[in-house]
């Protein structure tokens, strides 16, 4: 049986449930995501650090956990997990986790295993509806959920002592420590008997040209600041021709224009981007010397460094299904987003054009440079979870290296 738990918000709202994944006690800005599917990759999402994260859909690990869909290096990012149902039983061909072995006859696969493998506190049976409505009427906000301390008046000290995930810089917990190369494209089913003759015929007809390398012919060699990047930001990266190297979000400019890439990409990432001062140095030294492509907190560092602010929504954007207007073509995406913040446009001041625009609340969604090699989107073109519909994006700055050179 598992035990009981409490989350507390910093508000005084409490709510009761039941205790799955780790035992302890965690504090953190406790938002919602209305994904459907996906929670694998929610929760290895580094953008998700300093966070609680609620899911609105009712059943949460019917499909368990397998080693493909993960995000990140080392584990889950958020500090908790809430859901309404817990399904500690999944069913799905590709769950498997490699770090786990057989225990007790049977193989522990399970989300449950997995959170507390990672030792991700994480609460169930409670009424996510009714809290994704106090979230969404009166703000994100701090919250705590314990197994440990079960006083809702203690918790309730603890969680509004705490400064909020503003005063920290959060990029410094998920960055990598060294710069690494990523050659790994997006996942793909096997291809059918069909399919292979296919190709084979075609292949005969144009044979393949050679493949990308370092420093080889074909390659567009770029560097990734890596604020919290996500795996599937690298993997279509590389699926839109790229030769991609990734590097720790300290990285002076110098060094990377030493390494003399083609492009500059400054991924996604945690907290508040105004904590991230040496980003924002860094791209403001950057800007003009290279083409430049933002996603999410990318996109909020480019704002920064150009003299712009940036605020905080209400409750955020999280979730795989959020529609978004690209302004240049007129078409409708709909859209992953994890954001907290967002750049205010008209702070600018015309150096930049707004070319997306989110269509649930009119909020600003890209920008492009009116002179520079530069643009960016707060979505994430790379889905996972979520559509497809935005991947376009990352041969759009492919087309831009090329003109540039």
């Amino acid at each position: 049986m598992s035990g009981k738990a409490f989350l507390v918000l910093s508000d005084g709202v409490v709510f009761e449930g039941e205790n799955f994944g780790a035992e302890g006690e965690t504090i953190g800005e406790v938002v919602f995501n209305t994904s459907m599917t996906g929670y694998q990759e929610i929760l290895t999402d580094p953008s998700y650090k300093g966070q609680i994260v609620v899911m609105t859909y009712s059943q949460i690990g019917n499909y368990g956990i397998n080693d493909e869909d993960l995000e990140s290096f080392g584990g889950p990012k958020v500090e908790g997990f809430v859901v309404k149902e817990y399904i500690d039983f999944p069913s799905n061909w590709r769950a498997e986790n490699s770090k786990f072995k057989i225990q007790d006859s049977k193989l522990t696969n399970s989300l449950g295993d997995y959170l507390k493998e990672y030792g991700i506190v994480g609460i169930e049976g409670i009424d996510t509806r009714a809290l994704t409505r106090h979230l969404r009427n009166y703000g994100a906000q701090m919250g705590i959920i314990s197994t440990v301390d079960l006083n809702p008046v203690s918790l309730l000290e603890k969680v509004r002592a705490h400064p909020g995930i503003s005063a920290f810089d959060l990029v410094k917990d998920v960055t990598t420590k060294e710069k690494y190369e990523w050659n790994k494209g997006c996942w793909k089913w096997e291809p059918t008997q069909t399919e292979v003759r296919k190709q084979n015929l075609e292949s005969q007809k144009n044979p393949p040209l050679p493949p990308f390398g370092k420093g080889g012919l074909r390659g567009i060699r770029i560097a990734v600041y890596d604020f919290g990047v996500k795996f599937n930001i690298l993997r279509n990266l590389v699926e839109a021709g790229f030769e991609v190297t990734v590097i720790p979000a300290q990285t002076p400019a110098e060094e990377v224009l030493d390494m003399n890439p083609d492009g500059i990409v400054l991924s996604n990432g945690p907290g508040d981007p105004q904590t991230v001062t040496y980003g924002i140095e860094n791209t403001k030294r950057l800007m003009g010397k290279k083409p430049i492509f933002g996603i999410c907190l990318g996109h909020q560092i480019l704002g920064l460094s150009m003299g712009g602010t940036t605020y905080k929504l209400k409750f955020g954007h999280h979730g795989g299904n959020h529609p978004v207007k690209d302004l240049t073509t007129g078409r409708v995406e709909i859209t992953s987003q994890n954001h907290n913040y967002c750049v205010d446009i008209n702070s600018l001041k015309g150096q930049v054009r707004l070319t997306h625009k989110n269509l649930y609340d009119g909020t600003e969604e890209g920008m492009q440079h009116v002179e520079l090699p530069i643009f960016s989107v707060q979505h994430h073109p790379e889905a996972g979870p979520g559509p497809n519909d935005s991947a376009h994006i990352f041969k759009r700055f492919k087309e831009m290296i090329e003109s540039y050179k």
